[in-house]
């Protein structure tokens, strides 16, 4: 998608081949009774060099534009912009409406052969995932793309796939913009109201401006129409009052969505594929980004999960337990790591249901190093894939702050290391309040206890666990009775 997003951006349009010499309206157009002739190159035409002809009356290429328009118009307000805003990036945005035209013109250029006209519904499908995709690249610039079209370097000239920013003059006007807004005073001398209401729910100012200057577009929502509604909308799901700042302060896209359009939507999406709706409150606490990806790119990752093995339930617990999987790209990340940790003998589908966020990991910074790390012990690749398939969390813990200092406490005590094999939870608990403290109680007493009795046990069921070894201890003669009644143990 970001692929054909960045092509399309650059491809030459028919609009620009044929030059602008034309100005259409509804009412008047330029050609009434004509119809024009333009030879166009097509990038994604799949005959390199070759050139189509396309025969479009002018009259429906205004009235295209016009659809363009009311599309874009819409996607804004849906993202928090209000309606006179959406109006004046509007006016300014002649160039990429005209781009939006010519890309319904590049994906349905065989409709257009034929002399077949787009409805307003497949104008709608065909411009809105691709405004959503433009989204998803370029975030909180959006605007300065749409305004200033086209302003990126040809892909050619590009190394990597990355977002394109406008100047940073365009962005720092944006932004001083946006900031100077949250600190406006009206004619009374107080904050605008949604600037108050935001204080009221725990945002200090200095907070609400750091949060437009990463997103300017949250300084235009407007209170009764975006903000409060969606506030409204988290509490009543069980949201604390004092979780709200922090939801806001992560996404505060959040506020520019539509509750009915899309926010509830796309919850019952999400419920219909298996999501707890018991759990939202948790779940938009864990990831409030759920929320504001658009259900085509949840169905990706849906598909994805599908393909891993898993159940339709399943799915559902995953997108529960994980919602932050959604933002993960499929094929740059959850295929490369799935495929890692297949090469180590791993069932994908059992580490997804044990410990999904494993394939957020990255494989250079995070997955290589911990596989060196148990290589260099003597640990074989199966034995790794066992203790991964055991124990799914395994490798999201630091090498320096976790499994290192276990390891060589591990070595301290008198277990081999296949012990670790058949219990890699052991570097799931603490070092000093639960390992530590637990060997030295089995220690003192000298007796001896598997590892995943020493840790896993309750610590009643470990007391009655550790009293009834030593009792046998002392029934075959190991222990002497008065070390036993020194800890408590055979005194009667």
């Amino acid at each position: 998608m970001k692929m054909e997003a960045l092509r399309s951006i650059h491809s030459l349009d028919l609009w620009s081949l044929c030059g602008r010499a034309f100005s259409f309206t509804r009412s008047q157009p330029a050609l009434p009774e004509k119809l024009f002739f333009c030879r166009a190159k097509f990038g994604d035409s799949g005959v390199n060099g070759s050139s189509s002809l396309r025969v479009v009356p002018s009259t429906l290429l205004a009235a295209e534009k016009e659809e363009a328009k009311a599309v874009l118009t819409l996607f804004l307000k849906k993202q928090g912009l209000s309606k006179g805003v959406a109006a004046r990036t509007i006016n300014k945005s002649d160039l990429f409406i005209d781009h939006l035209v010519s890309r319904l013109h590049s994906v349905h250029k065989s409709r257009y052969l034929v002399g077949r006209e787009l409805t307003t519904l497949e104008i709608r499908d065909a411009l809105t995932p691709y405004l959503e995709s433009l989204l998803e690249e370029y975030g909180n610039v959006l605007v300065d793309l749409v305004e200033n079209f086209p302003n990126a370097p040809p892909p050619a000239k590009q190394k990597a796939l990355a977002p394109v920013s406008p100047p940073v003059s365009t962005l720092d006007s944006m932004k001083l913009k946006a900031i100077s807004r949250v600190s406006e005073l009206d004619s009374s001398g107080d904050l605008r109201p949604q600037i108050l209401y935001l204080i009221e729910l725990g945002m200090d100012l200095e907070k609400i401006k750091l949060i437009t200057r990463r997103f300017p577009a949250f300084s235009y929502y407007s209170l009764d129409g975006k903000i409060k509604p969606v506030v409204e909308f988290l509490l009543d799901l069980g949201i604390p009052k004092a979780q709200i700042p922090t939801i806001l302060g992560k996404r505060p896209q959040l506020c520019g969505i539509s509750l009915s359009e899309n926010l509830i939507p796309t919850m019952t999406f999400l419920e219909n594929l298996g999501v707890d709706k018991t759990q939202w409150a948790k779940i938009i606490q864990r990831f409030p980004a759920v929320l504001t990806y658009s259900r085509q790119k949840v169905k990706q990752t849906v598909d994805f999960l599908y393909e891993m093995g898993l159940s339709a339930e399943s799915i559902g617990k995953v997108l529960t337990r994980c919602p932050n999987i959604i933002s993960y790209s499929i094929e740059e990340k959850l295929r490369p790591t799935a495929e890692y940790f297949r090469s180590l003998g791993v069932d994908v589908s059992v580490l997804l249901q044990r410990c999904p966020q494993s394939l957020g990991c990255s494989i250079e910074a995070n997955l290589k190093p911990v596989t060196e790390f148990f290589l260099e012990r003597g640990f074989t690749v199966e034995e790794i894939g066992t203790m991964i398939s055991r124990f799914g969390a395994l490798y999201t813990f630091s090498l320096t702050e976790n499994l290192i200092p276990k390891w060589e406490f591990f070595l301290t005590m008198d277990y081999d290391k296949s012990e670790l094999v058949k219990f890699p939870q052991y570097f799931g608990y603490s070092l000093e309040e639960r390992i530590k403290p637990r060997y030295a109680r089995v220690k003192v007493h000298g007796v001896k206890l598997l590892l995943n009795q020493v840790l896993s046990l309750s610590g009643s069921n470990f007391e009655n666990v550790l009293k009834k070894k030593i009792e046998k201890a002392l029934s075959d003669g190991g222990h002497e009775n008065g070390k036993l009644k020194k800890f408590g143990i055979g005194s009667t």
